[in-house]
C-alpha cells in the first residue's frame, strides 16, 4: 500500500471502523492497476462512520513512554485461516436474531475453545455486491474485526450478533438495551456453551452502544460468562450522553437517530451512489439465500423507536418515556442493572479515553460501582474508540495495543492463563501534557484540592477574595461554541485531527480568568470542580466552563469542560443510584429550581476528569460560556446576562485536584 497517499492508509490502519483487512488488502491489489480510483473515496467515507476499515490496532505497540499496563502480545498476528458460518438463532418469543460464528479453520475435531461474544446495533457485517464479494475472504467484517481476528489466530471463537430489532435479526426496538434483548444474550451463551466446539466459557465485550450490551450480558448472571469489557460506552444515559449537566445534547441524539434510522432502512448512513456500487447492505443468514427473511426483517424495524424524538419531551430524569410511563431514562442504563451485575461474579474491564465524550467518567463511575477485585479501568489519550491520540503534546493515530490489553483480560479469565494481570494495579492512566502511564490502586489518585479563585482583570489566583463588592458583568452569546473537531463528535466514530482549535478566538467571546505564568509543573489529576456565584436576568439558564493552557505565545490548548444547567442546580437528598466520586446530582422534577432574576445564587458542578501537567511558564484559565451552539441545545428566549461575582460572601472560584507538592 506504500504507493497510495499516506492519510489515505491512515483510515485504515487505526481503530474505530467496522470492515475486513483482508477485504482491503485484496482490494487494494485488485487496484493498483485499476482506474477504479473512486473505490478508495468510497472506503473512505464509510470509515468516517466505522463501517469499513480496521477497527482496532493489533500491532504491538505503545503511547508514548508507556510503563503500564504491561504489554501482552499472545499470538501478535491476525493471520488465520477462518471458517464463517451466518444464520439465525430463534428466541423464546420466536424472535430470529442473526449471528455470525467465526471459529479456526484449522481447528481439530473434539478440540474446544473459549467464545467471544460481541452483540451489535451497527451491523454486524455487511454484503458487498459482485464482483466485490469475489473477493471476500470469510474473515470478520463487523464493528470489530480486527479484534476478532486478533482472538481467533489466540485460540478463541468469535460470535457476532445483530441485537433484536437491527440489522438482519428480526424484531422491533421499543427501546435499546430491552429486557428482552438482555434475555437474548443469555439464549446465545446457552446455545454457544452447548456447541461441540465450545469449552463452556464465554467473554463479553464492545464498544458503545455494545459496550452496554456486554455489560448488560452479565445482568443474566449466566455462569458461563466469566468476563466482560464495555469499552467507551455509558453507564448513566442521562448524565453522560443525552443531557450532560441537565442540557439536551441535541447534536448527539439527532445525528445517532438519522445514523440508525439509515441502517434500521438497510442503507448505509454515509458514501451516497458511490457506497451502492459497492455494498448492499447488512449481510443476510446463509439460510437466507433469496433475502426474503431479510426483507420481513427490516420491515419489523420500521416501527423502531426515535431516540431523538424521546430525548426533546425529557428535561428531568424522572420524566416518564414515551414507551412506558412506568419507566425512565434510567430504565435503559447500566448502572440500573449494577447489582445483578456485580453478582454475575464476572471480571469487568471499564475502558475510555480522556476525550471520549463524557464517557471516562461512566468508565470511573462503573469501576468504583462494581466491587470485583478482578475488575480493571483504563483511561487513556484517545478519543471515541480508540483510533487516535487527543493528547495536545500527542496528536496522531493511536499505537496502542488495545487488543493485546484485552487479550490479555480474557486470557486471564477464560483461559486461566497467568498474563500477569492481576499483578498489575486495577487502575491504569494517562497523564497528557507528561505523556506518561501511571498505576493507581484506588480512583481518583491521592490529590489535594486546591482553590483558584475569580479575581479582577480577569486573574486567577489562590487568593481568595477580600472585596465585598466585585463582578463581571457578560452578555451571552449564542453562537460560542466547541467546533466540530471536540470530545463530543468522536461519539459518531469521526476522526478528530486538529482537537479544538482557535480557542483563543473563541476564548474572545468568553469571560475568562487566567493565572500568571507557573514557576513550576503541576499535574492535574481527577475531577475538578467549580462554584459560580451568578444573577442572570433570565429565570434559566445553560453554563459552560472551560479548563485550559495558555503557553508562553498565548496559544490556549482545550483540556476538559463542565456544563450545569441552572434548572438543575439543586443537589437534592435522594441516595445515588450508584457510588460517585464527585457530588451527585439528582436531575429530579422534585428537585428543580428556577431562578430567580437579578438574585444571587451558586452553581457548583463538576467539570469532566482529566489528567494534564501544565507546564512551568504556562498559565492555567478558566473560559465561561452561557452556550455551545454546536452541541448542546439553546434554551428559547433571548440571550441573557448574567453577573459572576467574585466577593469575600461570594467567591467563585475552581477547585483543582493537584498532585504537585508544591502549590504557588
Amino acid at each position: 500500500m506504500n504507493d497510495y497517499p499516506k492519510n489515505f492508509r491512515k483510515t485504515f490502519d487505526h481503530p474505530g471502523g467496522e470492515g475486513s483487512e483482508s477485504f482491503l488488502n485484496t482490494l487494494c491489489k485488485k487496484l493498483r492497476t485499476s482506474s477504479l480510483k473512486g473505490a478508495w473515496v468510497f472506503i473512505f467515507t464509510l470509515s468516517l462512520l466505522g463501517v469499513v476499515g480496521s477497527t482496532q490496532l493489533a500491532s504491538a505497540g505503545s503511547d508514548a513512554a508507556i510503563s503500564h499496563p504491561m504489554p501482552y502480545l499472545g499470538t501478535p498476528s491476525n493471520d488465520v485461516a477462518i471458517t464463517r458460518i451466518s444464520r439465525y438463532l430463534t428466541m423464546r418469543d420466536g424472535v430470529k436474531i442473526a449471528i455470525d460464528l467465526y471459529l479456526p479453520k484449522q481447528l481439530k475435531e473434539g478440540e474446544t475453545l473459549p467464545t467471544m461474544l460481541h452483540q451489535t446495533r451497527y451491523w454486524r457485517s455487511i454484503e458487498y455486491r459482485w464482483p466485490w464479494y469475489l473477493i471476500m475472504d470469510p474473515a470478520p467484517r463487523g464493528l470489530m474485526a480486527k479484534f476478532a481476528k486478533r482472538f481467533l489466530a489466540n485460540g478463541y471463537a468469535w460470535v457476532d450478533v445483530d441485537v433484536r430489532g437491527s440489522g438482519a435479526s428480526f424484531g422491533t426496538r421499543r427501546f435499546p438495551y430491552s429486557p428482552e434483548e438482555i434475555k437474548d444474550g443469555a439464549e446465545i451463551v446457552e446455545w454457544i456453551v452447548n456447541q461441540p466446539w465450545s469449552d463452556g466459557n464465554v467473554g463479553a465485550i464492545g464498544i458503545s452502544y455494545d459496550g452496554a450490551a456486554a455489560e448488560l450480558l452479565l445482568a443474566n448472571k449466566h455462569p458461563a460468562v466469566k468476563a466482560a469489557a464495555p469499552l467507551f460506552s455509558a453507564f448513566d444515559l442521562y448524565a453522560e450522553i443525552a443531557y450532560p449537566g441537565g442540557i439536551h445534547l441535541t447534536w448527539f441524539t439527532n445525528t445517532w437517530q438519522q445514523v440508525i434510522d439509515k441502517l434500521d432502512r438497510n442503507i448505509l448512513p454515509f458514501g451516497g451512489w458511490l457506497t451502492a456500487l459497492f455494498a448492499k447492505g447488512v449481510l443476510p443468514a446463509d439460510e437466507d439465500s433469496d433475502r426474503t427473511l431479510l426483507g420481513h426483517a427490516i420491515q419489523d424495524h420500521s416501527a423502531n423507536w426515535n431516540p431523538h424524538q424521546e430525548a426533546m419531551g425529557i428535561v428531568f430524569r424522572d420524566d416518564p418515556s414515551s414507551f412506558s410511563p412506568a419507566s425512565t431514562i434510567d430504565t435503559i442504563s447500566s448502572h440500573s442493572y449494577a447489582t445483578d451485575v456485580g453478582a454475575s461474579g464476572a471480571a469487568v474491564y471499564s475502558y475510555s479515553g480522556w476525550f471520549d465524550g463524557a464517557y471516562p467518567h461512566a468508565a470511573i463511575r462503573r469501576h468504583v460501582t462494581l466491587s470485583n477485585p478482578a475488575n480493571k479501568l483504563i483511561i487513556g489519550p484517545w478519543d471515541h474508540g480508540g483510533k487516535n491520540n487527543i493528547s495536545p503534546f500527542g496528536t496522531g493515530p493511536s499505537e496502542f495495543d488495545h487488543a493485546g490489553e484485552l487479550l490479555k483480560f480474557f486470557d486471564e479469565h477464560l483461559k486461566g492463563i497467568d498474563t500477569g494481570i492481576r499483578e498489575e494495579k486495577p487502575v491504569h492512566y494517562y497523564t497528557m501534557g507528561e505523556e506518561q502511564w501511571k498505576a493507581t490502586d484506588t480512583w481518583p489518585p491521592k490529590a489535594t484540592m486546591v482553590s483558584y479563585y475569580l479575581a479582577p482583570d480577569n486573574r486567577l489566583t489562590t487568593q481568595k477574595p477580600s472585596l465585598a463588592q466585585a463582578s463581571d458583568t457578560y452578555q451571552v452569546d449564542p453562537t460560542t461554541g466547541t467546533g466540530e473537531e471536540s470530545r463530543w463528535h468522536t461519539l459518531i466514530h469521526r476522526p478528530i485531527t486538529n482537537p479544538y482549535p482557535d480557542r483563543s478566538e473563541q476564548d474572545q467571546k468568553l469571560l475568562s480568568y487566567t493565572t500568571i505564568p507557573l514557576d513550576q509543573d503541576i499535574e492535574v489529576t481527577g475531577h475538578p470542580l467549580v462554584t459560580l456565584y451568578v444573577a442572570s436576568t433570565a429565570t434559566d439558564g445553560t453554563f459552560f466552563v472551560y479548563l485550559e493552557d495558555v503557553d508562553e505565545e498565548g496559544h490556549v490548548t482545550y483540556i476538559t469542560e463542565g456544563m450545569l444547567r441552572a434548572l438543575h442546580r439543586h443537589f437534592g437528598k435522594s441516595a445515588p443510584p450508584y457510588k460517585n466520586v464527585v457530588p451527585y446530582r439528582t436531575f429530579s422534577r422534585r428537585d428543580a429550581r428556577s431562578l430567580m432574576p437579578g438574585e444571587i445564587t451558586s452553581l457548583t458542578f463538576d467539570l469532566l476528569p482529566t489528567s494534564y501537567v501544565f507546564k512551568k511558564g504556562h498559565r492555567i484559565r478558566l473560559a465561561v460560556a452561557g452556550a455551545d451552539h454546536t452541541h448542546f441545545r439553546i434554551l428559547p428566549g433571548p440571550p441573557p446576562t448574567i453577573t459572576l461575582y467574585r466577593t469575600s460572601i461570594f467567591p467563585s472560584h475552581l477547585h483543582l485536584p493537584i498532585v504537585s507538592s508544591k502549590i504557588h
